[in-house]
């Protein structure tokens, strides 16, 4: 039994909350009350639940002896020896092989995206981690991936404005979770847990945290207040949730600058509840504007 606790744990289902980005087409396709939407939403993010889980038993495979120089990360299954690397690997084949099947039943396209997504965490992981600022774009792609394959899955065209914006939140959680790594092994030589932080610094970071943040702020605005916005939801609500977009913003900066966190961010979201109610409140705003109750 605690075996199968270790190789769940190893599956990070804490981390899976990053496939809700899988979902943001329906909720902004105006398919939130679809049956037949949600089903196939639903599937997409079980299909990527499989696929990242399998990737997270290969990164703690391959990272074990860097993770044993984490404070945080030596605690993981594998960085502590509870389960060997073959077993992982064995399980990690064995749900690629499901999320494969399970793509390919949800569609052909949404079956190209995932293994688009796999080629590039398996280019991540040989090479362009350790490139500076290409391995920040690399892990944003993935996000992006995520958003494409959830519009798929439902058959809906992406929204331009969708694809900016999910790219500079990504893009802002990953350059977050840099500075945290930077700054808590500051005194640990982070080389020897990421090898490219060591051609990163803190005010380097800071510089790209900022464009980032600017930029999520200017694009959601002006996509909340364009002619095509309102002329497409019949609406010009979407301003109404400006202000829970720019308070999670700061909220979050709050916890990087003040708190010195960032490191996690799921478990960021999911632990401070100021945090945790703007997004649940910007979500049930988007869903009620968006579909004319408000």
């Amino acid at each position: 039994m605690k075996t199968l606790y270790h190789l769940f744990r190893s599956l990070r289902p804490y981390q899976w909350i990053k496939n809700g980005f899988v979902l943001l087409p329906l909720v902004f396709a105006q398919k939130l009350f679809d049956p037949i939407s949600i089903r196939g939403s639903f599937k997409a993010v079980f299909a990527f639940c499989l696929l990242t889980g399998a990737m997270y038993l290969i990164n703690d495979c391959l990272d074990r002896e860097e993770d044993r120089h984490h404070p945080v990360k030596r605690h993981r299954p594998q960085a502590a020896g509870l389960i060997g690397p073959g077993l992982a690997l064995s399980v990690a084949a064995v749900f690629f092989a499901l999320s494969l099947i399970w793509g390919f039943w949800v569609g052909p396209v949404f079956f190209y995206i995932l293994l688009a997504y796999l080629g590039l965490q398996i280019l991540y992981n040989i090479k362009l981690r350790d490139v500076v600022i290409l391995d920040v774009f690399c892990v944003a792609a993935g996000f992006f991936l995520r958003v494409v394959a959830g519009a798929v899955a439902i058959s809906v065209p992406m929204s331009r404005w969708l694809i900016i914006c999910t790219i500079l939140v990504a893009l802002f959680l990953i350059l977050s979770k840099r500075r945290h790594e930077l700054i808590v092994l500051g005194r640990a030589e982070p080389g020897k847990h990421r090898k490219v932080l060591a051609v990163y610094s803190a005010l380097f970071l800071d510089q790209m945290i900022g464009i980032t943040t600017g930029g999520i702020l200017l694009s959601y605005l002006l996509y909340s207040t364009s002619p095509e916005t309102v002329h497409k939801f019949n609406t010009d609500h979407m301003i109404y949730t400006f202000p829970l977009v720019l308070y999670g913003i700061f909220r979050y900066l709050y916890l990087i600058y003040l708190k010195n966190e960032g490191g996690s961010p799921e478990r960021m979201i999911l632990s401070d509840l100021p945090l945790l109610v703007s997004v649940l409140l910007w979500v049930l705003l988007c869903a009620l504007i968006l579909n004319g109750v408000i």
